[in-house]
């Protein structure tokens, strides 16, 4: 069995993989803290997090039906009938037949889930864990996280 040729890690190699692993746990980190303080807002807005979620990727001048919903979720599109029962119990969407086929359903954003949609916006754009950063350190953050995900992440799986 052939093995691949051994890769001599020098000091400056072993220096960048050990920032790159802490920024990552960092970064991870951060994650977890954002998405801890989203899942209890969310949680006073009466909805839970994969609800609110689905809301707020619904477009509420663009009808949709709940498979290209389930497509920008990445999920099954059984997983996304729930989701949807539970939108249109609190009056939040109406499934409505589609204009262009009639066999199809829509979900329409109601006037109150515009209002809901507008909250959990303001609840996924939470800043407060980065109050302690100024303007500099904000562009700054902003610029790298940018480069980063924009390197990593495909077109279509950023918001």
């Amino acid at each position: 069995m052939l093995r691949p040729p051994l890769i001599p890690v020098g000091p400056d190699r072993a220096d960048r993989s050990g920032l790159a692993g802490d920024a990552v746990r960092r970064i991870m980190h951060v994650a977890a803290a954002l998405r801890h303080h989203q899942d209890l807002d969310i949680a006073a807005l009466g909805l839970t997090p994969a609800v609110a979620r689905a809301l707020h990727q619904l477009d509420p001048d663009h009808p949709l039906p709940a498979r290209d919903l389930a497509e920008q979720l990445r999920c099954d599109r059984s997983n996304v009938t729930g989701l949807v029962d539970k939108l249109e119990r609190a009056g939040l969407v109406e499934r409505r037949p589609d204009p262009a086929d009639r066999r199809q359903k829509t979900l329409v954003v109601t006037e109150t889930g515009r209002r809901m949609r507008d909250r959990v916006h303001r609840v996924l754009s939470d800043s407060r864990l980065l109050a302690s950063l100024d303007t500099e350190e904000l562009a700054r953050l902003r610029d790298l996280v940018w480069k980063v995900s924009d390197g990593g992440c495909p077109q279509d799986c950023g918001p």
